[in-house]
């Protein structure tokens, strides 16, 4: 890509002294050209109105992402699964939480009512003692939240599962790792396919 600087002829009134260097890409070539501008107050209330209209339409926002893809499931994921875990207020006595949020791939609506089951080896019990198993629901924002016992390593790491296995969207297993086994919270998201 070349830059080429170009100099519009300076106007033989108002304030010249004072330029704007406005970049613009040239149609064909794709160079970059920089322009030079008399930086007076009608070109400030030009690009000042165009920036209060614009910004009034919403145009200053990021565009969100046309397609979401969905959430594959994570190696390991199933392991110690127990189908129908019991929708819980909390797994055992509490002190770690699990977050996350779930979403409808494509658009990335969020997903209201979703049941999420959590499972983990904690202080209190391993990942395959019925236990240490629960489920929650997703709220109006496609947000989960359960707390259960601190998560220990197992197999060397101190990891969570979760799982969406409900018969609207296709299910997946997550398991993700804490960067540190003295974390007191692990979030994970999912994005799902409808089935």
């Amino acid at each position: 890509m070349l830059i080429v600087y170009r100099r519009r002829p300076r106007p033989q009134f108002g304030i010249d002294d004072k330029r704007a260097i406005i970049p613009t890409k040239h149609a064909k070539t794709g160079d970059i050209e920089m322009s030079f501008v008399p930086f007076t107050r009608r070109t400030l209330l030009a690009t000042g109105g165009a920036a209060i209209a614009t910004g009034t339409t919403g145009l200053l926002v990021p565009a969100r992402a046309q397609t979401l893809a969905p959430t594959p499931s994570m190696r390991g994921g199933s392991n110690n699964y127990r189908p129908g875990a019991p929708i819980v207020e909390r797994i055992g006595g509490g002190g770690f939480w699990m977050s996350g949020t779930v979403r409808r791939a494509g658009d990335g609506a969020p997903l209201e009512g979703q049941r999420i089951q959590i499972w983990a080896h904690t202080t209190e019990g391993h990942e395959r003692d019925p236990q240490s198993h629960g489920a929650t629901l997703t709220d109006a924002n496609g947000e989960f939240r359960l707390e259960m016992p601190q998560i220990v390593p197992a197999f060397g790491q101190a990891h969570g599962h979760l799982a969406y296995d409900d018969e609207a969207f296709e299910t997946v297993f997550l398991r993700p790792v804490m960067s540190s086994a003295s974390d007191t919270s692990l979030t994970a998201d999912f994005v799902l396919q409808p089935a």
